[in-house]
């Protein structure tokens, strides 16, 4: 990221660390149990946050997007990731776990309707969760819309974006074999659940780095080296979801069920330069939900984190705390 002084950060527009009033581990069954915190006003507007990957869980700044005055902010590690356990478990792992998981916290919290935030990943299960409980989702704010399409996952992991990004392109490619660079989620998905644990933490860190090094706008190409287990957790739990489709029905899931969820009124914060999820996905989930704002920030990428994105969700959510 440009580091230059005369530019803003997303710190800038965040509000200052808050501490959760309570943390806890909720049993939702199949042997999973998963993270779950809150914090905020305990009266205020509930807000449940629904982080990317899968598998990248919560953190601490997630809770800074939202004024602790006015909400009840839930967050969670989804289940195999951050502080839920087993860890980089994929069993009884599904998008429908997920949703039935998020249906579990608000029944064990009391709450009635609360305001669905996701990125990325996280936007997706919004979306899914939303068509499933439509009378649970008071407002949608999404950010980086990933619709979890063929399309999606061949534009990132068949060439799309490398066209862009020729060398880190090529440095993803690099641990695979030429003749099985034609499915690159296949050609990862074997390494990483190989059973070497040594194998698998390479390879996750390849695949994370190649995600991480498309995040922002100002990005050098560079991705970094993940910690050894957060990266095994990250790519081990994205991978088989993307080997699955995200368990979904159809391709064209989300979009071919906007109908259910036409009365819910939406807020959609995109990138234009968004290298993991192209601008092509958010405008066209404006477009068929038709109660939906869709809000293009000119000069960002993918990341949660970049200035632009961040303003712009802060204030979204602070108008929303105020109706």
């Amino acid at each position: 990221m440009d580091k230059s002084s005369d530019r803003k950060t997303a710190i800038q527009y965040l509000y200052p660390p808050i501490e959760p009033f309570e943390r806890r581990m909720l049993d939702v069954g199949d042997g999973h149990s998963i993270y779950v915190e809150q914090s905020g006003n305990p009266d205020g507007k509930p807000v449940v946050v629904l982080h990317g990957g899968p598998g990248g869980g919560c953190s601490p700044a997630m809770r800074r997007y939202f004024d602790p005055a006015m909400y009840r902010i839930v967050l969670f590690d989804q289940r195999g990731c951050g502080r839920s356990r087993p860890h980089a478990s994929v069993e009884a792992n599904t998008t429908w776990h997920l949703v039935a998981d998020i249906e579990r916290i608000r029944e064990t919290l009391e709450i009635d309707k609360w305001v669905v935030f996701g990125g990325s990943w996280g936007a997706t299960l919004s979306l899914v969760y939303a068509q499933s409980h439509p009378d649970r989702a008071q407002h949608l704010v999404l950010r980086g819309v990933f619709l979890m399409t063929q399309a999606e996952l061949d534009w990132f992991y068949g060439g799309g974006a490398g066209k862009f990004w020729p060398e880190t392109w090529a440095a993803f490619q690099s641990l695979i074999p030429e003749d099985e660079r034609d499915d690159m989620i296949g050609a990862y998905h074997k390494r990483l659940f190989s059973g070497r644990h040594d194998i698998e933490v390479d390879h996750a860190r390849a695949w994370s780095s190649w995600e991480n090094a498309l995040a922002t706008v100002a990005s050098s190409g560079y991705g970094g080296s993940s910690p050894p287990e957060y990266a095994r957790a990250f790519a081990r739990l994205e991978n088989h979801y993307f080997t699955h489709a995200g368990f979904l029905e159809e391709d064209g899931h989300i979009l071919n069920r906007m109908d259910r969820i036409s009365h819910v009124p939406g807020t959609i914060v995109q990138g234009r330069y968004d290298m993991i999820c192209p601008p092509i996905g958010a405008y066209s989930l404006a477009k068929a939900w038709g109660n939906a704002d869709l809000r293009m920030i000119p000069v960002a990428g993918h990341a949660l984190s970049e200035p632009g994105i961040s303003a712009e969700l802060v204030n979204v959510m602070n108008r929303l705390g105020r109706e």
